[in-house]
């Protein structure tokens, strides 16, 4: 059963392919010239999707072309892209100002995973590639999302945490990390002082949605040979500058 459900929804896809990349609207038979299907299949396949909306018929009644979900669909995905690239762009803005790795995440249950990046042009860097997640109590983002959340959340949430020690400096206790997520909460960006990676400082600062909800952390890092802590913070107020550009995009999330 599972396996004739999962050939059936290939075939609406595939459906949906061909009249979406047509240069006209093609009827059932024509559309079966190219996929080969049974008769009685592309017929039945055909109405479903034209009585949900995906193809709609044309005026002569007989050919099928886009219909109303399947252009809301396509204006979605290029709209998704556009966004993408406006945020890659201003994440490229910032990475060149900073000369570091620059980076957007969001919170994904006990860790932040990364949804866009730019790479510096240093060859000593930290390899995090997109989709990349990491600990919410010993990084810059995980712990600017940490300092954001109502402060019973907060405690709920570092309790259930297991602080592991990931280098001489993580935060183990729950006293500790509560001590700076208060720091965080009133200076308004996160730090990690080589509490993640030794030898690796990190900024974050929150992105905000229109309701003043933290939904993203916009951040960089950089190798101490490089930039000390003091050094990194300086370029806070850009952050902030950057991060009021991001929450007008969408994220993908």
């Amino acid at each position: 059963m599972a396996q004739d459900e999962g050939r059936t929804l290939l075939r609406l896809l595939e459906i949906i392919e061909v009249v979406s990349s047509g240069e006209r609207p093609y009827t059932p038979t024509e559309l079966n010239e190219r996929l080969a299907y049974p008769k009685a299949t592309i017929h039945r396949l055909c109405a479903v999707l034209e009585r949900e909306g995906w193809l709609q018929r044309e005026l002569d009644g007989k050919r099928l072309s886009p219909g109303r979900r399947l252009y809301r669909t396509a204006t979605g995905v290029l709209a998704s892209e556009q966004a993408r690239t406006q945020r890659h762009a201003v994440l490229m803005r910032l990475a060149r100002l900073v000369g570091e790795t620059c980076n957007v995440s969001i919170p994904d249950g006990s860790q932040m995973r990364y949804i866009d990046r730019v790479e510096t042009h240093w060859p000593l860097r930290m390899q995090l590639p997109v989709g990349s997640r990491v600990p919410l109590y010993c990084t810059a983002a995980g712990k600017t999302y940490l300092a954001s959340l109502p402060k019973n959340r907060r405690h709920s949430v570092v309790s259930s945490l297991e602080l592991m020690p990931r280098v001489p400096k993580t935060l183990t206790t729950p006293a500790a990390l509560e001590g700076e997520l208060d720091r965080i909460a009133h200076q308004g960006y996160g730090l990690d002082d080589e509490e993640f990676v030794e030898g690796m400082v990190c900024v974050a600062v929150p992105i905000h949605n229109e309701e003043g909800q933290m939904f993203a952390t916009l951040s960089f890092h950089a190798p101490t040979s490089r930039m000390t802590l003091a050094e990194a913070t300086r370029f806070v107020p850009d952050m902030q500058k950057a991060a009021q550009e991001l929450a007008q995009l969408p994220m993908d999330l």
